[in-house]
């Protein structure tokens, strides 16, 4: 009979953050539904668990606030386009976690009442101790920050022990092992290591931010099937981000 004490959770609340390009999968559609439904259902087991799920989703799959500063769009307009994906892709993470019988509830950082609550730090929190995944929309709420920072300074309010970064590789590398396959991985590298080498975990700010308050980061591939479960019972995968 396989040991249950592998089952248990190493951490009670988690923060994960989802890039908007995860959710595109392999097709031409900004939201792959399949792709979305897979991703709801690790984190449907994982709420299993009895762990408080908090989730921070981009919006690149839909646009990129940087997208169109050379042809004269300012970046603070192109920053506020891209919170409003960023409240896509919740909401269609919402339908599909409601849809597979997980209580969730989308909060955003820039109000808008019909769709979503407007964030309010106690009442995200209480929805985490009742069992809700919450889903947290428009980044920060201000441009020039990205949802990275936006991931690490939610993480940080509402008492995560760790921020899961889901990526498309399994960890972090010394260069792109896209472009290098002689690239090596780190198992565990401290904040200021990652800032020193410029290893582009997250953006230098949520990075900053992590190391001021102690937050770790586990950086992992999401494409892996089970990551998530692994992740949160302690199993060794992709890099963990942590330490001075």
């Amino acid at each position: 009979m396989p040991s249950t004490k592998k089952q248990k959770p190493v951490y009670k609340r988690i923060l994960l953050k989802l890039s908007g390009e995860a959710l595109e999968g392999n097709g031409d559609d900004p939201i792959d539904f399949a792709t979305v439904g897979r991703f709801c259902d690790e984190i449907a087991e994982v709420r299993k668990l009895g762990v408080d799920v908090g989730l921070v989703v981009g919006g690149g799959n839909i646009f990129r606030g940087t997208k169109g500063l050379e042809t004269g769009l300012d970046q603070t307009t192109g920053d506020y386009m891209g919170m409003l994906a960023t409240v896509i892709n919740a909401l269609a993470l919402q339908a599909m976690l409601e849809h597979k019988g997980v209580a969730t509830r989308v909060i955003t950082a820039i109000e808008m009442r019909p769709v979503a609550e407007p964030y309010i730090r106690r009442r995200a929190i209480r929805h985490l101790e009742k069992g809700r995944v919450v889903i947290f929309g428009a980044g920060t709420g201000n441009p020039f920050f990205t949802t990275d920072t936006a991931a690490a300074l939610r993480a940080n309010e509402i008492g995560a022990e760790v921020l899961l970064k889901a990526t498309k590789v399994d960890g972090v590398y010394d260069v792109d092992p896209v472009k290098d396959p002689d690239a090596t991985k780190y198992e565990e590298i401290s904040y200021t290591t990652a800032l020193a080498k410029n290893l582009r975990v997250m953006d230098a700010t949520a990075i900053s931010m992590c190391r001021e308050h102690r937050m770790p980061i586990l950086v992992f591939n999401l494409n892996a099937p089970g990551s998530i479960m692994k992740a949160v019972r302690g199993e060794r995968i992709g890099t963990l981000v942590k330490g001075d």
